[in-house]
């Protein structure tokens, strides 16, 4: 069990909150999978604090979206109290603070994993967040700002020290992106030196990797980001390897695709036909990923306007022979 805060999980594999993909449809989807908690798409605090209609769209939920997780970014003490205010008007469980981001444009703004650099300036940033949030806090971090900065013992520290229930832990600088090698040591520095949960990520492409990262670095539990797109089979997976040390059968074409169809229905539900349709798209490539005679089809996806266009595709792609 995974306890953050008040919020105790059965699970101790995480779905990290990723911009433009972790939508209420998607969130639905592995859910289904065996997903337990899950985060919405990062919300940025100047536009919640504006009740910007799209950012308050990314919050919508149900009753089955349960426990979720809510990630935001920025560094405006006003911003902050005004969104944690309109914040408090919606059901969460978690409240995260994100210093990981390394988008250049966030980093231009001084937000994200520009803090990794301020360290006293992101606790007391945190200590603002804990002291007025209603529910468990939580920061993400990367290791450092690059390899001549690796300050993630300190700045895990000074977090604990200002109230947070956990911490999540990319396990990369910076300055890599998401390129290179994901540094498990210091990530195990980093668990080492804390008493609260530590949620590690990177590279968690399967079950095979997340049990390494949970043997290499101790860590209490994982945020699997890219690893679930178009793969929401690793939930299930992960949970049947960790339990028993056995690899479930890889999904068949037509599981995959029948799959991509319930990923669509979600998205055409939520959003209505065209919009939901053009969302979609951008899974293609990812569910296919793997799959031969797919490339002229991914192609033709792109190109897709109606449900019945991108239905078509489907069909052809299940019953593509190998």
């Amino acid at each position: 069990m995974l306890e953050i805060g008040f919020l105790k999980l059965s699970s101790p594999v995480i779905l990290a909150p990723m911009s433009g993909i972790t939508d209420l449809p998607f969130r639905t989807l592995n859910r289904r999978f065996g997903c337990e908690l899950a985060f919405v798409e990062m919300v940025n605090i100047r536009s919640l604090s504006c009740r910007n209609k799209r950012t308050l769209r990314m919050l919508a939920t149900n009753e089955f979206d349960k426990p979720l997780g809510v990630q935001i970014i920025g560094q405006d003490p006003e911003y902050i109290l005004k969104a944690m205010e309109i914040l408090a008007d919606f059901k969460y469980d978690i409240l995260d603070f994100n210093a990981a981001c390394p988008a250049k444009k966030l980093i231009a703004r001084g937000v994200g994993a520009s803090l990794l650099k301020e360290p006293a300036k992101l606790a007391e940033i945190l200590k603002l967040i804990v002291v007025n949030a209603k529910v468990s806090v939580t920061l993400k971090i990367r290791i450092g700002w690059d390899k001549s900065s690796i300050n993630a013992r300190e700045i895990a520290c000074r977090a604990q020290d200002a109230g947070i229930s956990g911490l999540f832990i990319h396990g990369r600088t910076r300055a890599q992106g998401y390129s290179g090698n994901v540094d498990y040591q210091v990530i195990k520095e980093v668990k080492a030196a804390l008493k609260i949960p530590v949620i590690a990520s990177g590279d968690l492409w399967s079950a095979q990797f997340i049990k390494k990262m949970f043997d290499e670095t101790g860590c209490d539990g994982v945020a699997v980001a890219r690893g679930a797109i178009g793969n929401p089979w690793i939930f299930k997976e992960t949970a049947q390897f960790l339990k028993g040390g056995t690899i479930i059968k890889k999904p068949s074409r037509q599981e995959i695709t029948d799959t991509m169809l319930g990923h669509l229905n979600l998205c055409t539900d939520f959003y209505g036909e065209r919009i939901g349709v053009i969302l979609f798209r951008k899974f293609i490539d990812w569910y296919t990923k793997g799959l031969h005679k797919t490339k002229r089809l991914r192609e033709k996806s792109r190109f897709c306007n109606t449900k019945n266009e991108m239905m078509a595709i489907i069909e052809i792609l299940d019953n593509i022979n190998e």
